[in-house]
């Protein structure tokens, strides 16, 4: 009887290992209205393309505009567990740096929190606008 117990539950824990990770979480495209900015992201693969700036190469993902055609790039994205990811971000000219965290929230939004180093800008009438360091987006596909 044993035996059968301790053989149930070596293949439970076989099983296990094959399921399936959840790869939708940090995938997809996100967007805040209040300041019309949205982020492009693939954690998983690693595999979004910068429009018109393809010079990038695949990457993680990016932070835009829909005024602007600069971009923030995700140079690394790690996920830490099914709720949070750590990411590393630069501006397309590569002259200003931080870290942030990506949350995904219980009620299906997601929060940007930068941490440390700059504060992401975007242009407005010719002027530029930190983002508050907290923006919550909304998962649009």
């Amino acid at each position: 009887m044993r035996k059968n117990i301790i053989i149930m539950g070596l293949l439970f824990m076989a099983l296990k290992g094959f399921a399936q990770a959840d790869s939708t979480t940090f995938k997809g495209h996100l967007y805040n209205n209040e300041y019309e900015v949205y982020i492009d992201m693939n954690f998983y693969k690693n595999d979004i393309l910068v429009p018109h700036q393809e010079i990038f190469g695949k990457i993680a993902g990016f932070f835009g505009d829909i005024h602007d055609g600069r971009k923030w790039l995700f140079t690394s994205a790690k996920i830490v567990n099914k709720r949070n990811a750590q990411i590393e971000i630069i501006n397309d000219y590569g002259s200003e740096d931080l870290e942030a965290t990506l949350t995904c929230n219980p009620d299906g939004t997601y929060t940007l929190t930068q941490e440390k180093g700059s504060t992401i800008k975007i242009a407005r009438n010719r002027k530029w606008i930190k983002m508050p360091k907290t923006l919550v987006f909304k998962k649009t596909r």
